[in-house]
């Protein structure tokens, strides 16, 4: 995938240790991320979603749904670009001093173009797509009833179609000298 001019500034990680190059490392990362998160705008206005998501890698896109109506339908309406990001967090990384604290991270940040499928067989075929991913031990027509048209008629199907992606990550040696993750309290108190 070769950005424009535009879109690589877009995409340009500041930190460029921390920047991962390798698109496999940036696909497979969408396909395993449980959520993500898409930001839209209404005028001067951005707006951040959660979503459940699928990374279709065939067609580089993304596809979410929401409600039939309401704040992101109407956004996308209004302005196709959008925002959309992915991210997980590893240890936190102690320090002797307050600024030297850190986290290890892995992240990927897709720039794009937001649409809503008005194509039902598209529609229907991407809602599959998310239901394969979080439910893949289940098959539709067997363990439930495949998406019909009244409940296409609940919902907005988007496609996000990928224009430049960043990935972005900081690992510390296994080792690092009192490393835990958040929420561990026992290995939270570290030692000098």
């Amino acid at each position: 995938m070769m950005p424009s001019p535009e879109q690589q500034e877009l995409h340009r990680i500041r930190r460029r240790d921390r920047a991962v190059t390798d698109e496999s490392w940036i696909r497979n990362f969408l396909q395993r991320a449980p959520v993500g998160v898409l930001a839209t705008i209404e005028g001067e206005q951005p707006f951040l979603n959660s979503n459940l998501f699928v990374y279709d890698e065939a067609a580089h896109a993304i596809y979410i749904h929401t409600a039939a109506s309401g704040r992101t339908r109407r956004n996308i309406e209004g302005s196709e670009r959008v925002c959309f990001t992915v991210y997980e967090m590893g240890r936190l990384l102690p320090a002797k001093t307050a600024l030297g604290f850190s986290v290890e991270y892995a992240s990927v940040v897709v720039f794009g173009q937001g649409a809503i499928i008005q194509d039902r067989e598209r529609a229907r075929a991407a809602l599959h797509l998310l239901l394969k991913k979080y439910a893949p031990h289940l098959e539709p027509g067997r363990d439930y009833r495949a998406v019909n048209d009244e409940e296409l008629q609940h919902t907005s199907v988007y496609e996000i179609r990928i224009t430049a992606w960043s990935g972005k990550k900081k690992e510390a040696a296994s080792d690092f000298a009192g490393a835990y993750y958040y929420g561990d309290e026992q290995q939270a108190r570290w030692q000098s």
